[in-house]
Order: C-alpha cells, then structure tokens, then sequence
C-alpha cells in the first residue's frame, strides 16, 4: 500500500476500453464490408462502408459497451452522486406539476439552440451542413421522448428542479426561481449545442478515410504509415469524445455538474474551434506561413523518419489516451467528475501537453522554405502564442474544477507531491516567472 496514494478515479479505466473495443469491431466490420457481405449473400453495396451514417453507427458500438459496462460493472448509477434515490419513487400525481414545469424549461431550451443553428450562416456551409440534417432528423424523436424520461425519472430524484425546472419556472411566471440556476442551466446546454454540433460535422471524413485506405498500397513508407496511424488515433478520439458529449445522463452518473462559469474559460476555448478559431489558415495565429512538414525536412533520411514519425504517433496515443480515459464523461468546459487513473495518473493535461508536442515536432516552425528568417521567427512565435493559449486554458480549468471539488482539490494536491510530468512542467514554469507567494488549494 503506497504512503501516499492517489485518489480513486470517478471513471474506471475499463470504461473507456471496453468502449474502444467496440469501435474497433465496428471498424473492422466496415473496412470488410465486401467481404461480409460476398460471404453472407447480403443485398446492397459490395464495398466499405465509408459513409457518414456508419461513422454515426459508431457511436453506438462505442457507447452501447461503455454504457452496459458502466452500469452492470461500476454499478454508476447507484452512486449518491447521480442525485437519484431510485428506492424512494414518489407517486406520479407529486411530480406532474414539477415536469411539466422542466419539460417547458428543456423545450424552450432547444428551441433557442434550433434557432441559433438557423441564424448562424457557419452552420449551413461545408461539413456542418451533415450536423444540421443530423440534429433536425432527431430533433422530434428527442421532444417526444424527453416526455417519459423526465416523468420516470422525476419520480426519483432527490431534488427534481434542477436548472431547466428553474428556466422553466422564469418562462411561466407561477413559482419564483434561482437565477443562477437559470445561468448555469443555460452554460450546460450553450456547451452540449456548440461542441455537439461541431463534433458531428467532423465525424465522416476520419471515418471515410480510415475505413477506405488500402494498407498494402501503404508500403515500406515511413510517412505514409505515420500518417494513417494518426488519422486513426484522431478517429478514436472524435468518437469517443462525440459519445461523451451526447451521454450526460444523471442514471449513468454521467450528467454535467457544472459549466465553467468563468468568461476567460470561454474565450481561451472557443478560440480553438470553428467559427472563432484563430490558428486557420490566415487567422492571427497561424503558424504555417513558409513551413513545411516533418516529412519534407527529413526525406531521404529513413531511419530519422521512422524514429520521428513513431515520436509523432505515440503524442497522437497519449491524446486519444486522455479521451479514452474518460469514458462516458468526456466534455470541454465541463465539471463531470474527477478523472485521475490513465495518462491522468502522470499528467493534470495530457492532451494539451501531447497535442502542442505533435505540432511543434510535425510543422517544425523555425524551419521555412522561403529562406526568409522572419519567418521563420515570426512562426515560432505564433506557435508558442498557440501553446501559451493552450496554457491559459488548462488554467481556467483548473480554477473551475478546483472551486466545484475537494476530491479535485486533493488530486490536485497529490499530483503536486509526486513525481510527476506536471510537477516537473510547474517547476519549469515557476522557476521562469516571478514568484509571488503560494496559493494553497481550498479545504
């Protein structure tokens, strides 16, 4: 028994596999779809299946086993943390006015998330126009069911006015309500409606391309390897993280606790994700003017390629890694739990750590080809601006979640106390800016 263990983790580390396992066998049913379909002497296509309504099927594949495991194994949904006392329903007649009174707030919500969709011209172009057939093809299966599942579950919370019942409340007018409630009701679903809507749009083309790609035309090359492995690690991060976003449902322990309620949080996210993002091409942050990838300063050289291209691929599983790991909970700007086992067990932010890696060691910066040494420095620079934006929010997510949790709170602290990469990373940081006294985690 180690002096100083680590704190149990919300998320097992099972939870993620078994749902990685499940989208390995859908994948692989989908590149082999010819054949399946030869052997079995199937009606319709003899190829893979490559298209947009697979790479959505795969969520099912990947989130069916994380559900079943989350409930039959870790038994989640008997946590006290659920906010359900499924021993102590109340009779239907107690919470029909409580319902219909949620239901009011829910529907008033996706109504103003539909509209949105309608007026912001973003979501009518290009890959989004997918998510906005998506969303409409279930946006009246979702009012319809979202009847009965309010009712049941109701029935056993242990406070069923939550935010939307509040949100609600302010609509109708009949019973007063918390307006904080009303806010931080509104920062859930600005997240699920922003963030689902961008995830879907990026769904097919990883998904085309994975389950398309001929791996005996791929060779002895050192690139082209490095590259397929990275777009499919890509693809089990998008899909994972996608099950997560739709799946936060209190019975799973799943549901979203809170959303950061800090402006900067916001700005230092939203930046990194279309419409808003400012590392594109031509944005105030892009970092590519004159680069050229890794593969163009090493050609020739084919050891040095397959050492940098296996670098490239393990950042790439390190942050697949940090999506995995959190299971059903995956979500930006969101408190859903403390995940602690993982790359968590080494790292507060291995994504961010790993991903700001992955750009540094593929674009090279410092190294262009317009033979301009500007730049090459103007380049670095913006790259080190991305990382620095990267920074700040790991920082906003910490304050969150160090505010919301005294379990956060202690893994904080045990990280802080260990050898870890994020101990070694603060020590770097702390001993390259001024020191102005510590701040000691709340109790």
């Amino acid at each position: 028994m180690p002096r100083d263990p680590r704190p149990a983790s919300d998320v097992s580390a099972a939870t993620g596999l078994v749902g990685l396992a499940g989208l390995f066998g859908w994948l692989l049913v989908c590149r082999n779809w010819a054949a399946i379909a030869i052997l079995l002497d199937l009606p319709g296509p003899r190829e893979p299946l490559s298209g947009p309504f697979a790479a959505l099927a795969a969520m099912l594949f990947s989130g069916l086993p994380m559900v079943l495991w989350a409930v039959l194994v870790d038994r989640v949904h008997r946590r006290p943390s659920t906010g359900i006392a499924w021993d102590r329903p109340r009779p239907l007649a107690a919470i029909v006015d409580i319902t219909i009174t949620k239901i009011a707030g829910l529907w008033a919500t996706w109504a103003l998330i539909g509209f949105t969709y309608c007026i912001a011209r973003w979501y009518w172009e290009g890959q989004y126009v997918f998510a906005m057939e998506v969303i409409g093809a279930a946006a009246v299966p979702l009012f319809a069911l979202s009847i009965p599942y309010v009712l049941w579950l109701d029935r056993v919370l242990v406070e069923p006015r939550d935010g939307a019942w509040h949100f609600g409340a302010m609509l109708v007018g009949r019973e007063p309500f918390d307006p904080e409630q009303v806010r931080a009701h509104g920062r859930t679903w600005l997240v699920k409606g922003f963030f689902c809507a961008f995830m879907i749009s990026i769904l097919p083309p990883g998904w085309a391309t994975i389950t398309t790609l001929d791996l005996g035309e791929i060779g002895p090359d050192p690139v082209a390897w490095t590259r397929w492995l990275t777009e499919l690690l890509f693809l089990i991060d998008v899909q994972i993280a996608m099950v997560g976003y739709l799946v936060t449902l209190k019975p799973l322990d799943a549901q979203i606790r809170s959303a950061n309620p800090h402006l900067a949080a916001w700005v230092a996210a939203l930046m990194c994700y279309p419409p808003f993002i400012l590392m594109s091409g031509g944005g105030p942050l892009d970092y590519h003017f004159g680069t050229a990838d890794w593969a163009y300063w090493f050609e020739g050289r084919t050891a040095l390629l397959w050492v940098w291209g296996t670098v490239l691929v393990g950042l790439t599983a390190i942050y697949a890694w940090a999506t995995v790991a959190f299971g059903l909970r995956f979500s930006n700007l969101t408190y859903r739990g403390v995940l602690t086992n993982g790359p968590y067990r080494w790292c507060r932010h291995p994504a961010y750590l790993s991903k700001n890696l992955f750009w540094w060691l593929s674009t090279l910066p410092f190294l262009v080809t317009t033979g301009n040494p500007n730049d090459a420095v103007r380049d670095t620079v913006v790259l080190g601006l991305v990382s620095a934006v990267y920074y700040w929010r790991a920082r906003t997510e910490e304050k969150h979640l160090l505010a919301e949790d005294a379990k956060y709170r202690a893994y904080h602290a045990w990280m802080e106390r260990n050898p870890t990469i994020t101990r070694a990373l603060g020590r770097l940081v702390g001993a390259a800016t001024p020191r102005r006294g510590t701040v000691q985690p709340a109790e």
